[in-house]
């Protein structure tokens, strides 16, 4: 698996793309939304719950290996392009 790990963590979205596919499953799971989070604690306490449970810990991997696998290219690795970026490509119109 060739992922170009460099680039993508200096693209702020994919940061909020990790963060999201990790709280997204585990709130849905718990049967909360993000306005339910209305404290460090109780964000705490639903991620405490999550990792002693398998389901949810498997409901993120499988959230987070959609948010990395690009699903334009085969397999599991970045376009041969893609690899050789040093920094997140913009596009130009």
């Amino acid at each position: 698996m060739k992922i170009n790990w460099k680039v993508r963590f200096k693209n702020p979205i994919f940061y909020a793309q990790l963060v999201l596919s990790i709280l997204a499953p585990i709130l849905a799971y718990a049967g909360l939304s993000y306005a339910d989070l209305t404290t460090w604690g109780a964000l705490f306490d639903v991620l405490k719950q999550a990792v002693s449970n398998p389901y949810a810990l498997s409901l993120v991997v499988i959230s987070l290996y959609n948010a990395v696998v690009d699903p334009t290219t085969k397999g599991h690795r970045d376009s041969l392009q893609a690899q050789t970026y040093k920094k997140p490509k913009k596009d130009v119109l």
